[in-house]
């Protein structure tokens, strides 16, 4: 009654965050704007989230915009800190006498002090218990895999800083690997792309458009967009201006941050025990994370392992829904997760 439990995606690109028995109720950004020199976030502590993202790259000299989670893990504590405030502000309102308590995903390769940061930047954010659960697991029980039975659950999890893979079974990971090669390298790709091919500057916003336009992993016949209009700076002249690119040339920019996740996979398979394994050709392997829309990864990845590759519904929100979960069943799996009790 006095507080709310929420479970927080704290994400490279976005932070969902989910409250029991609501389901997703912010969904934002992982960029803060502050002044320039200081840590004092826009106005008065709310220029986070999508006011943030917009001045990405736009910003006058006297203001900087930050994202403030690189690889998906804290790379900024001060701003992560102030981040964290914001949306646990947001969502739990006034109203409430307690801090919430909150479980928060993380990436299932990072270390103790990255596991560190995450506590103390919660608790000092206004949390009052913080929950640590691992990133494949929550996008497992987001998308509906049968993670408590004795059979093998493939997740492939790519978010915007983070790729995970990993084999469940009996509600625990049985083998697990974590490349910080997601999202972000598919767009720094394109940008290397625009400057190698045709000598043009382009930001990450330009280059996350074209990604999600046209994209792709493997060439489709869906009728989908074959070229785009790009803008940017011309690298010679330093003259702002306009050039369009194909998808076919965007796809071979994208060939090695998509060799390297399925890479990961193999290796990730080639760890797994026989019986497991054996599981795995009925059960097939399941996507989730944002970056896992990208065009034809599916068919790309089944044609690597002979393995029937699926889409989860909504991958975005997998690993926020896998939170929720977790609350609703806090106080019967809370021994099994890591809290800040134990490790103080």
């Amino acid at each position: 009654m006095f507080s709310i439990d929420m479970g927080i995606d704290l994400g490279t690109c976005n932070t969902l965050v989910c409250v029991k028995g609501e389901g997703i109720v912010l969904n934002e950004p992982s960029v803060v704007a502050v002044k320039k020199g200081t840590n004092r976030v826009l106005q008065n502590g709310n220029a986070v989230g999508l006011v943030a993202k917009e001045m990405l790259g736009k910003t006058p000299g006297s203001i900087t915009a930050i994202r403030p989670m690189k690889d998906g893990v804290i790379s900024d504590f001060e701003i992560t800190q102030a981040m964290l405030a914001y949306f646990i502000r947001r969502v739990h309102g006034r109203k409430h006498f307690i801090g919430p308590r909150v479980v928060i995903a993380i990436p299932s390769g990072i270390t103790a002090v990255e596991r560190r940061a995450v506590y103390d930047s919660a608790e000092r954010a206004g949390a009052r218990r913080v929950y640590l659960v691992e990133e494949p697991m929550a996008a497992a029980i987001g998308a509906g895999l049968p993670v408590i039975e004795p059979t093998a659950s493939m997740i492939v999890d790519i978010g915007g800083g983070t790729t995970e893979v990993a084999i469940i079974s009996l509600a625990d990971i049985s083998v697990c690997e974590s490349v910080r090669i997601a999202g972000d390298d598919f767009d720094e790709a394109i940008v290397r792309h625009m400057k190698r091919t045709y000598n043009m500057d382009i930001g990450d916003q330009m280059a996350e458009k074209i990604k999600i336009g046209i994209g792709s992993a493997a060439p489709s016949n869906n009728g989908d967009p074959t070229s785009m209009e790009v803008r940017g700076r011309d690298l010679i002249s330093g003259l702002p201006r306009k050039t369009t690119v194909t998808a076919e040339e965007i796809r071979e920019s994208l060939q090695e941050p998509v060799t390297q996740i399925i890479d990961a996979v193999k290796h990730t398979l080639e760890l797994a025990k026989p019986e497991l394994a054996a599981d795995l050709v009925e059960n097939g392997i399941t996507m989730a994370g944002g970056s896992s829309l990208l065009r034809g990864l599916t068919t790309v990845l089944s044609n690597a392992t002979g393995l029937d590759v699926r889409l989860a519904e909504d991958p975005l929100t997998c690993v926020a829904r896998g939170t929720s979960v977790y609350l609703e069943n806090l106080e019967l799996w809370k021994e099994t997760m890591e809290s800040d009790v134990d490790e103080a």
